[in-house]
């Protein structure tokens, strides 16, 4: 495996262009062109790599290993930039220039959220300060992309979900809304919540909490209200609403536990508790408590049995187990 090859960036740090934060100009590189010694002809599909250097799957143990993410991105991000020239100046700049998962991190969110009047320089030294002051943040990226990696049969490596998955850079981005909001810095909180918006059509209130190891699937119209909780390892996919019924303030959106699986165009409604393990159908509208290893489905929702001793819903992905108890017809 050939590694790209340029001067180091500046310790001073990232400078802008057109806008946007690029490494120190002595080390960027022309796009499309391949910084090597002997140019070779494109490849159309990456080379096969050893499984010790890019494994098919994350090893056992390793949801808190973020340096092995970290390398395992790199490694990725090499290989697809020596198969595709095209793409070569955007892994180094987004990838290969930095020194660490949360820097790469801080620099893709800052040049995807910038806009004329929020700089990229402005966002770069938020998100670097925010992920370097919770180590708990660092921890949830880390399991956010190995949940993707292993729950989502598309998604190809860990670069793949860094670089391109939106629902996984959505969350990202609210986690540091939600230190902001914390911070009572609320005015900037709600402006990153507008852009996460307008960018990855990802709206997830700054002060709803989620927890780790969880799956944005597709992400596009995801709705996430103020007081929403969501537990750990849970996978939601597009078109889903963690919403309130009315005017009301207060404690006023739904509370999801661990493990939860909710299906795509869900909508849950109201200070309710899904419990861990729970199975919410695709198109349910789900107004009342949702018992553990429980199945939700129809408008308005009905309650299914659930099997002891299954996977959880959120890590098997399985969306249909119920329908031959559900209906009346066989698929």
């Amino acid at each position: 495996m050939r590694c790209l090859r340029g001067t180091a960036p500046s310790a001073s740090g990232p400078h802008m262009v057109d806008g946007h934060i690029s490494p120190d100009s002595t080390a960027t590189m022309t796009a499309g062109q391949l910084l090597r010694e002997d140019p070779q002809p494109c490849r159309h599909s990456p080379p096969a790599l050893h499984p010790a250097i890019v494994p098919s799957y994350p090893p056992p143990e390793s949801d808190a290993d973020e340096s092995w993410v970290w390398s395992q991105i790199k490694a990725e991000a090499h290989r697809d930039a020596d198969a595709e020239p095209a793409l070569a100046s955007f892994l180094y700049a987004t990838v290969l220039s930095h020194s660490s998962l949360d820097r790469s991190l801080a620099f893709h969110l800052a040049n995807k959220l910038c806009s004329s009047t929020l700089l990229s320089t402005l966002l770069y030294d938020l998100f670097v300060a925010s992920l370097a002051a919770h180590p708990t943040i660092r921890a949830a990226t880390v399991a956010d992309l190995l949940a993707a990696r292993s729950r989502d049969p598309a998604c190809v490596g860990f670069s793949h979900c860094l670089l391109n998955y939106k629902g996984f850079l959505a969350i990202q981005a609210q986690r540091v809304a939600h230190v902001l909001w914390a911070q009572n810095r609320r005015a900037l909180a709600l402006a990153l919540q507008s852009r996460v918006a307008e960018v990855f059509a990802v709206d997830i209130h700054p002060a709803a909490q989620i927890g780790k190891g969880v799956l944005l699937d597709h992400a596009t119209g995801v709705v996430i209200g103020e007081t929403a909780v969501v537990g750990d390892n849970v996978s939601i996919l597009h078109h889903v609403t963690l919403g309130g019924t009315g005017k009301a303030i207060g404690d006023r959106h739904p509370k999801i536990g661990a493990g939860v699986l909710i299906g795509a165009g869900a909508t849950i409604l109201g200070n309710v508790r899904i419990g861990a393990g729970a199975k919410i159908g695709a198109g349910s509208l789900v107004l009342i408590e949702v018992p553990p290893r429980t199945t939700a489905v129809g408008n308005p929702a009905r309650l299914l049995g659930g099997k002891k001793g299954d996977d959880m819903p959120s890590e098997s992905m399985d969306h249909t187990s119920f329908i031959q108890q559900w209906s009346d017809y066989t698929i």
